[in-house]
């Protein structure tokens, strides 16, 4: 129901914690071949598949219509540490190879609201 008075509301008691990364294009991407392109996106891929495999993962994807052309996806990892998902997400061939940069936070949801396939 919605009504011209806002709600008041008690936060949560409890938090599940996520550590979210941003894939971030950089404004000068390194020179590389289509080939190549391909094989990176292709790694990239393969990066998640692993992630998600081992545990770390829970899920990930390309951004559209976001304000800022530079951000290129979203992934969210539950490793425990912001330091650790960033070792991982680090770990991506598409990432070393400098076709994206990261940034690494913690994202909390309130216990139980997120459930994942």
């Amino acid at each position: 129901m919605v009504t011209d008075a806002p709600r008041i509301a008690e936060p949560p008691a409890e938090f599940d914690t996520y550590q979210l990364v941003l894939l971030v294009r950089p404004d000068v991407l390194p020179d590389h071949d289509e080939a190549t392109i391909d094989l990176l996106h292709h790694q990239h891929l393969g990066h998640f598949a692993d992630m998600r495999d081992a545990g770390h993962l829970v899920a990930s994807g390309p951004l559209s219509e976001q304000p800022d052309e530079h951000w290129r996806g979203i992934c969210i990892y539950r490793t425990g540490s912001v330091e650790e998902a960033r070792r991982l997400a680090e770990l991506d061939p598409a990432v070393i190879a400098g076709r994206f940069t990261l940034e690494v936070m913690t994202w909390r949801t309130p216990k139980g609201a997120l459930t994942w396939s």
